[in-house]
């Protein structure tokens, strides 16, 4: 095959494939640490307005914080403290333990926006219109066949390749993976609309009848809806005129608040599907890619970002030579399980917000009764849709917070844990008693802090914000084992 091909000198390069916003992530973290990439995208280069998520939730707000980013995105939205379900249950996110108790409602295109700002800033290499055909790899590298914009062909080497190129991902066709699962609903829409006569707040849910119908407000005058009619659903080629938006949104809701000049109307089925490996020797998948659920709770977009954030520590140390053993896999050991998890929780919303069979919506009746009633199922419930709550898996003996997201804290001489993830570095925060280890060499990659409010814990953060290794009353030997174990 005739083209270009990359320096075969240059091992530390990675293609990321697809420019969404899990692409976007991960080629600006990489670029930050100083790791070359090039991001391929298969359509022309737009800012589309045609994107399907709104919702950017409190786990995802912190990781953005971690990239100096959160509160320029916030500046675009609108955010909400009140998550509705099936009617009768209310999940409050103002009680959620973080910096961003709520959800934030923007539109897709401004994550992209602002995340493909900062990846351009860094230095990403962005080729538009640049499709994969195919790819080898070898013991040092992976080789993508692509096609040109001027319709040639072109073989580019990098040291290793995400696939976050959506859920027709043609590095995972490439790879020869399964996807396997089912269509959940097979008949969803989504429109772009104004209103005549706007509802009181941002996020308005409501189903009855077979119909349900969901509008939320951007805050520019724009309102996303989605909705679905039990009783016409059709193959996503079918014409959808704004007239049916109307109909199944005063069906549901009562009133299609005078809807109208559509910017945008489309028609989808929603998957369940999870890939069964994430990694396939040097190639990575992540976000849609990977895994595609329903869109009940907003997860999609958040879960691919979560991956990214994952993922570009491991690969920039893999580049860097100072990945330890098993490293790259914990990739897939980490996040394989969350995916799974929320295409059950995301799937077993739907399926009770659907159901007209009356043993179903005695299990609805039971779930929200529940639920109302006890504190600790709203408060799992809340942590797992907002992406606090998952933790991954931890060696045995432990210290309880191995493992587990670590929550944004004041710091000793000011600023705050989030801030000091910046660099993209390891963050070692130790008690103000703890004053050697705060004190220790950085010149192994680790940043070392001390907690503002005192506290007996040494913890060792991960890039992503996670606790690599945590203990009370840590002497220094045993800091320094931790350090040498967790950065090579």
């Amino acid at each position: 095959m005739s083209g270009i091909r990359t320096d075969r000198t240059t091992p530390g390069a990675v293609i990321v494939v697809g420019s969404g916003p899990t692409g976007l992530l991960l080629a600006g973290d990489l670029a930050a640490a100083g790791v070359p990439v090039t991001v391929l995208e298969r359509r022309p280069h737009a800012i589309s307005n045609l994107s399907r998520a709104f919702g950017v939730h409190a786990r995802t707000l912190e990781q953005l914080d971690a990239r100096g980013l959160a509160d320029d995105l916030l500046a675009t939205g609108t955010t909400i403290t009140a998550l509705r379900l099936f009617r009768r249950l209310t999940l409050d996110l103002g009680t959620l333990p973080s910096r961003f108790p709520h959800l934030l409602v923007t539109p897709q295109y401004e994550v992209e926006r602002l995340l493909e700002r900062r990846a351009r800033d860094l230095g990403v290499d962005f080729r538009h219109e640049h499709e994969v055909t195919g790819l080898r790899q070898d013991t040092t590298g992976v080789d993508l066949d692509v096609r040109t914009p001027d319709g040639t062909a072109a073989t580019l080497r990098a040291a290793y390749v995400v696939g976050t190129d959506g859920h027709r991902s043609a590095v995972r066709r490439a790879l020869g993976l399964p996807f396997p699962g089912t269509s959940v609903i097979t008949s969803l829409f989504l429109a772009d609309v104004r209103l005549a006569e706007p509802p009181e707040g941002v996020l308005t849910v409501d189903g009855r009848g077979g119909t349900f119908a969901m509008i939320a407000a951007f805050g520019d005058g724009w309102y996303r809806v989605m909705g679905w009619d039990r009783r016409h659903e059709v193959p996503d080629d079918v014409p959808l005129g704004l007239e049916e938006v109307r109909e199944v949104t005063r069906r549901a809701l009562g009133t299609d608040h005078g809807m109208h000049d559509a910017r945008w109307l489309s028609r989808f089925h929603s998957d369940e599907r999870q890939v069964p490996q994430y990694r396939v020797g040097r190639v990575f998948l992540a976000g849609d890619a990977a895994h595609v659920h329903s869109p009940a709770g907003g997860q999609g977009m958040n879960t691919g970002l979560q991956d990214a954030a994952n993922l570009s520590w491991k690969l920039a140390a893999a580049v860097r030579g100072r990945a330890p053993e098993g490293l790259l896999d914990s990739y897939h050991a980490e996040r394989h399980p969350v995916g799974r998890a929320v295409l059950r929780s995301s799937g077993g919303l739907v399926r009770l917000a659907r159901a007209q069979h009356p043993g179903l919506c005695l299990v609805r009746a039971g779930v929200s009764a529940v639920a109302r009633a006890a504190r600790p199922v709203r408060t799992k419930a809340l942590a797992q849709v907002s992406g606090i709550g998952y933790r991954y898996p931890a060696p045995r003996g432990s210290h309880p917070l191995t493992g587990a997201r670590v929550p944004d804290a004041a710091l000793r001489g000011g600023g705050r844990l989030y801030e000091a993830l910046r660099d993209g570095r390891f963050v070692l925060v130790a008690p103000v008693a703890n004053e050697r280890a705060a004190s220790g060499d950085e010149s192994v990659g680790v940043r070392r802090e001390q907690w503002a409010d005192g506290g007996r814990t040494t913890v060792l953060v991960r890039p992503d914000g996670y606790a690599a290794w945590a203990a009370d009353d840590a002497g220094p030997a045993a800091v320094e084992a931790a350090l040498k174990a967790h950065l090579g």
